[in-house]
C-alpha cells in the first residue's frame, strides 16, 4: 500500500476518488491480458489531463516510486504488470478526441481514447486510419503507441508507427517533451517520435499524440481461398506480392484454427482442408474489382480446391469477423490460451507452420496456428491450463524453441505484440549484446532511476538459448 505521505500528495493532485490502494483495487491493476503474469501494484492512480501526470510523475521521482502507464490492458506480453509493485497509473479518463483536422489530414487525441472510436469518428467524414489491432474495440490508443500495435491491414498500410508524426510525453523526471507535429517532412534532430513508439512505456507516459489520415477507400472486397496443401497456400501468397499486388488484408488459418472458428461461428469453413487464405482488397472500385479477379485466378493455378468471392457486403462481414473471432474461438477450448506471434519473412510462412507443427508434436500440445499471411506475421496459439506445471513446464519449452525457429528462418520473437516481461528473455537473441546496451543507454537517458515500467524490455538473465537441429 501506499504510504500515507504519498497518498495525500496524490490526492491533493487528482482528488480522493482517483487515488486507490484498497485490496480490490490493487488486484484489478495486478495483471493484464497475458496469461500466468500478476503482481501486486501499492496503488492506482487516474490522472485526467497531462498536468495531473506531470504532478504524479514529480512526486514519484521524489520519492523514487516506480510507475506503469496502462490503457485497457489488452496487451498480450505482461507489459503492464506491475512486477516491482508501485504505481498504476490508468490513462482512461484521458480519452478526448481533440481534433479532426481535415485540412492536414490528421487526428490529435489523447491516451485513453479508444481505437474503434477514432476509427469510427474518422470514418463518418470520408477519412481513414489503418492499424486495426484485434483488440481496437477495447484496446486504447495510447496502448497501441506504446506498443506499436500491428493488425490485419498492416500489409497494405503499414503498422502504429507509420501514422504516428506528433506526440506530447511526460518523462519520468516530470518535464513535458513535445515530438513532430502536422508536419509531412521534420528531420530536426533525432526521431524521437519513433523512438517513443513502441517503447511499452519505459521512456515516457504519453498524453496526446496526433497521427495521419488517409482518405477512406472506395471501395472494398473480400474473397477466401481453401487449400488442401499448406506450401500451396503459402506459395499463393508469395505469388500474389510477386505479380505487383499489395492486398488490404491477407490472412492465414491452419487447420486446427479452422476448426475451432466454424465450430465457435458456423460459417460453413472446410473442417477438411489444410489451410485458408482470407483476402480482403480496397480502393477504387475498378482497381478492386481487377485485383480480386487476378489474386482469384492467381489462387486457381497454385493450387486452390475452391475460391469463394463474397457477393454481399454481410457476406464479407461475416468472413471478417470470423477471423477476428480466432482468439475467442480458440480460447473455448481450454482454461488458459497463450496467443504469440513469432514472425517470418514471408517465403518463411510455410516452414514456419511446419515448425510449430514439430515442435506441438513433440511436446504433445495443442497448438493452432493463425495470422497476417502478407506479413509473416504468425499467432501460435497453445491451449493449456495453468494449474497444470507439467504441461506449463512443456508449453515453456516449446515456445523457446517457436522463437529459435523463427529467428533462424530469418524472422524475429515479436513482430506486434511487444517485448514486455514475458518475451524479455529472448530479446537479446534477436538484437544481440551489443543491441541491449545501446537500448538500456537510450532508458537510462530517459529514466536514469529507472521509474518507468521497471522490468519490463530487459531481463535479469537472458534465456540460454539452445541451437535445436
Amino acid at each position: 500500500m501506499l504510504s500515507s505521505d504519498v497518498k495525500r500528495e496524490l490526492q491533493a493532485v487528482v482528488g480522493p476518488d482517483d487515488v486507490r490502494d484498497d485490496p480490490e483495487s490493487r488486484l484489478a491493476y495486478s495483471y493484464d491480458a497475458t496469461p500466468m503474469y500478476q503482481s501486486m501494484p501499492d496503488g492506482v492512480v487516474f490522472p485526467e489531463s497531462t498536468e495531473e501526470v506531470q504532478a504524479i510523475m514529480k512526486i514519484a521521482s521524489r520519492h523514487r516510486i516506480p510507475i506503469v502507464g496502462r490503457g485497457s490492458g489488452s496487451n498480450l506480453s505482461a507489459g503492464t504488470v506491475p512486477v516491482e509493485g508501485g504505481l498504476v497509473m490508468v490513462m482512461t479518463k484521458m480519452n478526448r478526441l481533440i481534433e479532426i483536422d481535415q485540412d492536414n489530414l490528421t487526428a490529435t487525441f489523447q491516451p485513453g481514447l479508444i481505437t474503434k472510436q477514432l476509427h469510427e469518428a474518422v470514418e463518418r467524414i470520408g477519412l481513414f486510419y489503418p492499424p486495426d489491432p484485434g483488440s481496437m474495440h477495447v484496446s486504447t490508443l495510447g496502448g497501441n503507441i506504446a506498443e506499436c500495435a500491428g493488425g490485419l491491414r498492416g500489409l497494405k498500410y503499414g503498422t502504429t508507427k507509420d501514422y504516428v508524426i506528433g506526440l506530447e510525453a511526460v518523462l519520468a523526471s516530470g518535464e513535458i517533451l513535445r515530438t513532430g507535429g502536422k508536419l509531412t517532412k521534420d528531420v530536426a534532430g533525432y526521431d524521437l517520435t519513433k523512438l517513443l513508439v513502441g517503447s511499452e512505456g519505459t521512456l515516457a507516459i504519453i498524453t496526446e499524440a496526433t497521427v495521419k489520415l488517409l482518405p477512406l477507400p472506395e471501395d472494398r472486397r473480400v474473397m477466401v481461398a481453401h487449400f488442401t496443401d499448406l506450401y500451396a497456400a503459402a506459395r499463393t501468397v508469395s505469388q500474389i506480392i510477386a505479380e505487383r499486388i499489395i492486398p488490404c488484408t491477407l490472412e492465414f488459418l491452419d487447420q486446427g484454427t479452422i476448426r475451432v472458428i466454424e465450430d465457435y461461428a458456423k460459417i460453413g469453413l472446410p473442417a477438411d482442408m489444410a489451410a485458408i487464405l482470407l483476402i480482403e482488397q480496397d480502393g477504387p472500385t475498378s482497381v478492386v474489382e481487377r485485383d480480386i479477379e487476378r489474386i482469384a485466378e492467381i489462387c486457381r493455378q497454385t493450387g486452390a480446391a475452391h475460391v469463394q468471392v463474397a457477393q454481399s457486403r454481410e457476406e464479407e462481414v461475416q468472413l471478417m469477423s470470423a477471423r477476428r473471432s480466432a482468439l475467442s474461438a480458440l480460447a473455448r477450448l481450454r482454461p488458459t490460451t497463450i496467443l504469440e506471434d513469432a514472425t517470418v519473412p514471408r517465403a518463411a510462412i510455410a516452414p514456419m507452420v511446419e515448425q510449430i507443427n514439430r515442435i506441438k508434436e513433440k511436446y504433445g500440445l495443442q497448438i493452432c496456428t493463425f495470422g497476417h499471411a502478407g506479413d509473416g506475421n504468425l499467432h501460435p496459439t497453445c491451449m493449456t491450463d495453468a494449474r497444470d506445471r507439467e504441461e506449463i513446464e512443456r508449453v515453456e519449452q516449446a515456445f523457446e524453441e517457436i522463437f529459435d525457429a523463427a529467428i533462424r528462418l530469418g524472422g524475429t520473437i515479436t513482430g506486434e505484440h511487444g517485448v514486455g516481461l514475458a518475451k524479455a528473455p529472448f530479446l537479446e537473441w534477436k538484437v544481440g549484446k551489443s543491441g541491449i546496451e545501446v537500448m538500456k543507454g537510450i532508458k537510462r537517458a530517459f529514466d536514469p532511476d529507472g521509474l518507468l515500467n521497471p522490468g519490463k524490455m530487459f531481463a535479469k538473465e537472458t534465456r540460454r538459448r539452445v541451437v535445436i537441429t
